[in-house]
């Protein structure tokens, strides 16, 4: 199932796209995709509505798409989660996930823009797995247990500035919490729908440049392993956001660092959760 949420920032309404493309309004059967909605079995509710048939139809054209769950209590990142992006920065392969917050206000619409902050000489660009949890997780009994937790799946762009991330402090916050720089989905592809989740290609371009190709199965920590470990030092809550790592490829670790500039365009997929496209703005 993937759900979303459509219309104008701040007066979204909750949809489903079905198997054969049309897009439903869940109005009737919740005022919006967010934790309660997936704590109190949500997406059970909306098949059983599918099923019945009641759902009124959406037209599509000209309808904004936004993020497909409201702002998240927080948002939890795995830094350095693949070997090829460690090496391309010239970190040590990490013993124990890296783990920092990003301002959950950031989240914005996959097809939003993206403004280059201030000052910005370095804004870069990253691909991810995002994983919405659905059920509240405390202490978790190992990495078997996270996928009970899991509602799903989203493609996260976890726009990063190195220079404040890198050079201005120890933390990485400054340069991960600029405005706009979380773009979320399109859809919340159901943990049902999406299978193994160690098992999805990440794509990236910049103005048609191929910069991002990787694939889950190369995370140095998985899915299941986040979800538990992070259980084990924060409360993780039903609309709560893990960003999982980016691949090989960021503008940090290519020869001349070709940073974004307001005017470019990056376009991202991960397969099965469908694709992202954003032009970048000033500030």
């Amino acid at each position: 199932m993937k759900l979303l949420r459509v219309g104008a920032p701040g007066e979204e309404r909750p949809a489903v796209r079905t198997d054969d493309g049309r897009l439903l309004d869940l109005s009737s059967v919740t005022p919006d995709i967010d934790g309660a909605f997936l704590a109190s079995d949500g997406v059970d509710r909306v098949r059983t509505a599918i099923a019945a048939g009641c759902l009124p139809a959406l037209e599509a054209d000209g309808l904004r798409i936004g993020p497909p769950v409201v702002r998240p209590g927080k948002i939890v990142c795995v830094g350095l989660n693949y070997r090829d992006h460690a090496a391309e920065t010239g970190a040590a392969i990490p013993v124990r996930p890296v783990v920092f917050m990003k301002d959950p206000g950031t989240v914005v619409g996959p097809y939003d823009e993206v403004l280059v902050p201030r000052g910005s000489v370095k804004t870069d660009w990253e691909v991810e797995l995002a994983v919405v949890i659905g059920r509240r997780a405390r202490y978790l009994d190992g990495p078997e247990a996270a996928r009970d937790v899991i509602a799903g799946y989203a493609i996260s762009h976890d726009v990063s500035e190195r220079e404040f991330q890198l050079e201005y402090s120890p933390q990485w916050d400054l340069g991960k919490s600029c405005e706009t720089f979380n773009p979320l989905g399109p859809w919340l592809v159901t943990a049902d729908e999406v299978g193994d989740p160690q098992n999805l290609g990440l794509h990236l371009s910049v103005n048609g440049v191929k910069r991002q190709s990787g694939h889950t199965r190369d995370m140095i920590f998985p899915v299941d392993h986040i979800v538990s470990y992070l259980s084990q030092y924060m409360v993780l809550e039903p609309g709560d956001v893990i960003n999982t790592g980016t691949p090989a490829g960021v503008a940090l670790g290519l020869p001349g660092t070709p940073y974004l500039r307001p005017g470019d365009s990056v376009e991202l997929s991960v397969d099965r959760l469908g694709s992202q496209r954003q032009t970048f703005g000033q500030a």
